[in-house]
């Protein structure tokens, strides 16, 4: 059983910043990415940031150079620093990885989700 469970969403001002956080835990091998997904209401769910096991990380165009994804490797724990919020990137957001669990077996999970709100 692997669980991940997100932290940090909250009410901020356009402008503002706000750090997601994610934990893994569980029956964990490895971890060979974790991802962050948003979905805002009426809206496709969109993937947002990746960061792999070598900590190469991929943005969506719309956040590059806003966003920033970071991994403590140790705690099975990623980030995602927000920055230059704008009322477009609210969205309750969700955390997921692909996970090789201690049986060997290799699949997906994700997060319940932190709800974002970016005030104009």
């Amino acid at each position: 059983q692997v669980q991940l469970v997100e932290s940090g969403g909250g009410l901020v001002q356009a402008g503002g910043s706000l750090r997601l956080s994610c934990a893994a835990s569980g029956s964990i091998l490895n971890i060979n990415s974790m991802d962050w997904y948003r979905q805002a209401p009426g809206k496709e769910r969109e993937l947002v940031a990746r960061i792999t096991s070598d900590v190469v990380t991929y943005y969506a165009d719309s956040v590059k150079g806003r966003f920033t994804m970071s991994r403590d490797g140790a705690k099975n724990t990623v980030y995602l620093q927000m920055n230059s919020l704008k009322p477009e990137d609210t969205a309750v957001y969700y955390c997921s990885a692909e996970v090789r669990a201690t049986t060997r077996a290799t699949f997906r999970t994700s997060g319940r989700g932190t709800q974002v709100t970016v005030s104009s």
